[in-house]
């Protein structure tokens, strides 16, 4: 079947790829998968490997009608609809569950962003995306951007195999890789730590003394704070780490 460009479309078809971001999905005590974007099925069939129940979410109506037939007798079910709109705490409806999928770019963060905001949480989530993408998901101090520190606040962050554009149906201009994220019991810091992060990510490459002075405190008393608070004056918010932007928060109160 002939992609469809506007809908992101890029099929793996490398089996031990497949086999291996399913293996990494799998979860202690969790039976029921969903799959994001399943498409052809490639990564439908690894995944019926390792859990009972795959529920797939398909955006494609052509590829969801069909994909079934490709699995007789499997407990698989094909819901038609887009993965943003769907609500996952009433399909889930309390089960323990795991989320995998080859997720398009031009809809990554959201896609993340959404799974990750879901009061019933998966036990985890691996997706494979465009390999630039999943890096900065996974970023340390001195690359972050803002939404490494919205993702590494609600989950922990891992890096899987990278995989090369040749290894997809058509090939997509970018290499991709897979990203494992293991949501927390519980946000890391607060939400208004964050609201001041994004403050600081307005003008990323600049001084974060600059960027965040304002009418209530000035940038010399901003270069004050952050020098009390062991970060150096002349940081930029890409320096500052999720506990910085907390210890940050608390003195300006």
């Amino acid at each position: 079947m002939k992609n469809k460009k506007s809908l992101g479309q890029h099929w793996l078809k490398n089996r031990v790829i497949l086999d291996e971001i399913s293996d990494l999905t799998a979860a202690e005590d969790v039976d029921i998968c969903v799959e994001i974007g399943p498409g052809l099925g490639t990564l439908t069939s690894s995944l019926l490997k390792k859990f009972p129940n795959v529920l797939a979410i398909e955006y494609d109506a052509d590829l969801a009608r069909k994909l079934p037939g490709s699995f007789p007798g499997k407990n698989l079910e094909v819901i038609n609809a887009d993965v943003l709109k769907v609500d996952f705490d009433s399909l889930m409806n309390g089960r323990s569950y795991c989320v995998a999928g080859n997720i398009p770019y031009y809809i990554t963060s959201p896609i993340v962003k959404k799974v990750l905001a879901m009061q019933n949480k998966p036990q985890k989530i691996v997706l494979l995306m465009q390999k630039e993408v999943a890096e900065r998901i996974a970023a340390e101090p001195g690359d972050y951007s803002l939404l490494a520190l919205l993702v590494q606040n609600l989950a922990e962050t891992t890096l899987g195999p990278v995989v090369k554009a040749e290894e997809f149906t058509p090939p997509p201009k970018v290499d991709s890789q897979v990203l494992i994220l293991t949501p927390l019991a519980e946000p890391q810091i607060s939400s208004e730590p964050l609201e001041l992060a994004k403050r600081g990510f307005l003008s990323p490459r600049k001084k974060l003394a600059g960027v965040l002075a304002d009418g209530r405190l000035s940038r010399e008393k901003w270069r004050e704070l952050l020098e009390q608070n062991g970060i150096n004056p002349d940081a930029r918010a890409q320096d500052l780490s999720l506990w910085d932007w907390e210890n940050l928060y608390n003195a300006t109160k």
